[in-house]
This record gives structure tokens, sequence and C-alpha cells, in this order.
């Protein structure tokens, strides 16, 4: 059984994330073949990572969000888009990570004013430098039509019909690469 973490991409009060995650793991928890559990990064205090010359990589220093990160086979990013982009806030958490993330498997959930697209697509670039498979199926929320009044998380059937495959995909890839991993593929 693949192991997967659907994993928050913002810290604010009043995001609408923490809806998204939810509404993710409710399909998670209806497929055999792979176990879902929310990382909700909100819940780690990630210092900013400056790498500075000769300061050991964050997940050297072995804090819990990176312990956490290990014990998954693959990931759901919920991605809020921030002006064009990945927050912030992601961005940091990912560099307090390294190993932990190799030959893994991760999907894109993502929100925004052009449904996260953009942001979406600059995450895959981090993932790759990660040696993370992203899968290609992804699932687009619009905060102006899977919203209600920007706040209230109520998915399209485009956006619910996207889900499913997009999670087959992403279970499939995950047992995938935890072969890899496992030595049985080389």
């Amino acid at each position: 059984m693949a192991s997967i973490a659907i994993v928050t991409s913002t810290v604010r009060p009043d995001r609408v994330g923490a809806q998204v995650a939810d509404w993710v793991l409710q399909e998670g928890v209806t497929r055999a073949r792979e176990q879902f559990e929310i990382i909700d990064i909100a819940a780690y205090d990630l210092p900013v990572w400056a790498g500075r010359p000769g300061e050991p990589p964050p997940s050297a220093q072995g804090h819990e969000f990176a312990q956490a990160m290990a014990r998954f086979d693959g990931y759901v990013f919920v991605l809020a888009e921030y002006n064009h982009s990945v927050p912030g806030v992601l961005k940091n958490a990912l560099d307090h990570l390294q190993p932990e993330l190799h030959t893994k498997a991760a999907a894109i959930v993502s929100y925004g004013s052009a449904m996260g697209a953009r942001a979406a697509e600059h995450l895959r670039g981090i993932l790759s430098e990660y040696h993370i498979a992203h899968v290609r199926e992804s699932t687009l929320l619009s905060i102006f039509h899977d919203f209600h009044e920007f706040t209230d998380l109520r998915p399209t059937p485009f956006a619910q019909a996207a889900l499913a495959p997009m999670l087959d995909r992403l279970g499939t890839w995950s047992r995938a690469m935890s072969a890899i991993r496992s030595g049985d593929i080389d």
C-alpha cells in the first residue's frame, strides 16, 4: 500500500487550502491501494533557511518536518497561487528537504484566479530538482467557480471529475517509485 501525504502550501489563518486538503483526504480514504494523511506546513516551526556557506542543509539537522515527509511514498501538493507562483512558505519548506523526497511521486491540486496553473508549472520545476516523478494529471480549482464567495470550497463537477484519475496515476507512480527505491527495479 502506498502512503501519500497531502501537503498544504500556506500558513495564513484564513486560508482555503485546508478545505482543499480535507476534500482530497475525503476522496483518498475511499481508496484501497493508498493511505492518505494531511501534512500541514503550518504545524511546523520552519525557520527561513539562509543557506550560508558551511551551514548543513535543514534535512541533515533532523527537523521533524523532514522526518514526517520522509515517511511517504508520494505527495499531493495543495497549491495556492501567490503572485503567479508558489507560496514562499512552501518553497522554504521544500528547501528543508532533499533526500527525503528523492525517487518519490507527486501530484498537484492547485487553486487561484487562474486555477493555480502558473504556480503548478513552477512547482513542477522545483519537484524535478528533487528527483520527484510528478504526474501529468492535476486538479485545478478556480477561486471564482469552485469556491462560494471565494472562501467556501464547492468543487464544480469538472474539478470533481479530475481528482480520482489524478489520484489513480499518483498511486501507480508512488508504488512504482517505491519499487525503485527498494532496489526491485534498477
